[in-house]
């Protein structure tokens, strides 16, 4: 699999909010934005000299339940004969390195490392054959979920879309083949999810067909596509790291909400 170009949003020590290119441990300065037409400024960074954002501003991230056939049979549950769409609020999106806050009172805060399929451009009833024309790339996705509210609610907005409970990024991979990628998730070097995309019940066509016809997605606008199993919880004083082939590692330490 050829290397896509990875895209990132950063801070740079000036305190602006650049675009660049991420290869190796430097980010090569571009004008234009991430999702669109850009070219190389001549700036580099070191790494260690930016800090990373998330990497678009979604209008709407929106998730896919039980869409893993290992994590299906893991519950116990039948695969679904639709793919069941939730959505999570933007204002939970944090970039790499920002923490994640659970709140006090004891409850169950599960990690969920994902595929975040990432639109480019106005996006309505698209075909799963088309799907490719309006997807920009791919990205890391933490579906960071409280387990409390979930089953007391019966629905997912609540334990799903407190803020700093979506964390994405590194970067946005462009022209990435969603078909056949590995997606991991880490706490504190322990390996808790392994999965492949490959394994998805509704690929990355399908999922954007059927979502555009339900909604508009706009540029920027992340599918979530479900996550593998393994997913467990967190406490604070831990490091989750999501990697996704070909994109890369995202990691946020976890906290307690002051």
């Amino acid at each position: 699999m050829a290397d896509p170009e990875r895209r990132v949003r950063f801070l740079a020590a000036d305190d602006t909010v650049q675009v660049g290119r991420l290869e190796g441990g430097r980010v090569l300065g571009l004008e234009g934005s991430v999702l669109g037409s850009a070219i190389p400024n001549g700036r580099v960074w070191r790494l260690e000299e930016v800090r990373l954002l998330a990497p678009v501003s979604p209008s709407k991230v929106v998730g896919i339940g039980s869409n893993y056939r290992a994590h299906a049979r893991e519950m116990g549950k039948p695969l679904p004969t639709v793919p069941k769409i939730f959505l999570m609020a933007s204002s939970a999106v944090i970039g790499p390195g920002e923490p994640i806050p659970l709140p006090a009172g004891g409850l169950r805060i599960d990690h969920e490392g994902e595929l975040g399929v990432v639109i480019g451009k106005r996006a309505s009833r698209v075909s799963a054959e088309r799907a490719h024309e309006v997807i920009a790339g791919m990205t890391c996705v933490n579906d960071v979920t409280c387990r409390d509210h979930q089953r007391a609610d019966g629905t997912f907005s609540r334990g799903k879309s407190r803020d700093g409970f979506c964390p994405i990024g590194p970067c946005v991979a462009l022209g990435l083949d969603p078909s056949d990628l590995r997606v991991i998730c880490r706490v504190n070097g322990e390996t808790r999810q392994d999965g492949r995309s490959n394994d998805l019940i509704f690929d990355v066509p399908a999922l954007v067909a059927f979502v555009t016809d339900v909604m508009t997605l706009m540029p920027g606008d992340i599918i979530s596509t479900g996550t593998p199993p393994g997913v467990g919880p967190l406490s604070p004083g831990d490091r989750v790291e999501v990697e996704v082939q070909g994109v890369g590692i995202l990691e946020n330490p976890v906290i307690a909400r002051g």
